[in-house]
């Protein structure tokens, strides 16, 4: 999907995999605030409705509980801009006529910059989605109001392949978010999810590792760990860069495993996962154990659950016996 006058970006599609993109869910924190309330503090001008609302640090886990019910749009605005509030407008407005299909998520970049970074924002106005935990980018720039309608749509199309086919009341609030309430995170799982808000991957990681060690067994510590070391080697990274230099080097082990990264991050499992089975069985020694563990750790990001993750559990096995 391309955007006129806007950056081309992945757009969604009925094909695309949710699950594998890094698992927001998995590393949210239990707010212990009141889940934020649609219309209630969205500033007049964006439009404001029944089905908008303004979030921060706080909030933000809640929007992704919500994203199980129905698609949640992020709007990354700035208030000073006028080419963001354009785009705010046109968000609210749609967002109004759905009726309660999707939820408008508005996130002030210049106070919460912190999630911004979450969502690799590096123009505003930014607008991505959520989608059952799942980041899922749109496009970012000034965009005709017709265009964003078109996008939505296609989210739409995606949210119903994909299950998520609720509704919100006009009343209902964040939907899901307003449910029991849940225990707070342990106390080393807060400091990783703080980490991640702050964008420090490697405080992240190092607060998975410690809480790993006191319990090894500790199924979520290991998914989080794998997911923000995936994210920490994928900060900053030039994305074509690394595939052009991939596909001039099909032998340099590091280059084939960050493209797997890349595929793993953008929902594109199985090409991650076929990339480096196959590179297992074409090495040996050291270069083949770093990619078996990567692929380990892949296997964590994904899900071991997920029926992707036992196929190529099975085409590994092959590849090294």
């Amino acid at each position: 999907m391309s955007i006129p006058n806007g950056r081309p970006a992945p757009g969604p599609s009925a094909s695309m995999n949710l699950r594998g993109a890094v698992d927001l869910s998995a590393l949210k924190a239990r707010a212990s605030a009141p889940a934020p309330s649609p219309g209630g503090s969205a500033e007049a001008g964006a439009g404001a409705s029944a089905w908008t609302a303004e979030v921060n640090e706080q909030t933000f886990p809640q929007v992704i509980q919500v994203s199980s019910q129905v698609p949640v749009l992020i709007d990354l605005y700035s208030a000073d801009l006028e080419a963001s509030r354009q785009v705010s407008q046109a968000l609210a407005g749609i967002t109004a006529s759905l009726g309660g299909r999707v939820l408008l998520a508005r996130v002030d970049v210049n106070a919460y910059p912190q999630i911004a970074q979450a969502f690799q924002a590096v123009a505003v106005p930014t607008v991505a989605a959520v989608l059952k935990g799942q980041p899922v980018p749109l496009f970012e720039g000034p965009v005709p109001e017709d265009q964003i309608r078109g996008v939505i749509d296609e989210l739409l199309r995606v949210a119903e392949a994909n299950g998520v086919t609720g509704s919100l009341g006009a009343d209902a609030g964040t939907g899901a978010a307003d449910e029991a309430e849940e225990p707070p995170l342990p106390p080393l799982h807060q400091e990783a999810y703080d980490a991640i808000v702050a964008g420090n991957y490697q405080g992240a990681a190092e607060a998975y590792r410690k809480a790993l060690a006191e319990q090894p067994a500790d199924a979520e510590a290991r998914a989080g760990l794998a997911q923000v070391e995936l994210m920490g080697r994928l900060q900053g990274v030039d994305a074509q860069q690394l595939r052009d230099n991939a596909a001039q080097n099909p032998d340099d082990v590091d280059a084939q495993l960050a493209v797997a990264d890349l595929d793993v991050s953008g929902g594109h499992v199985d090409d991650a996962f076929n990339r480096l089975v196959r590179l297992v069985a074409r090495t040996a020694g050291e270069d083949r154990e770093r990619t078996r563990l990567r692929l380990l750790d892949l296997f964590e990001v994904v899900g071991t659950a997920d029926p992707r993750v036992t196929k190529a559990r099975s085409a590994l096995a092959r590849a090294l016996f």
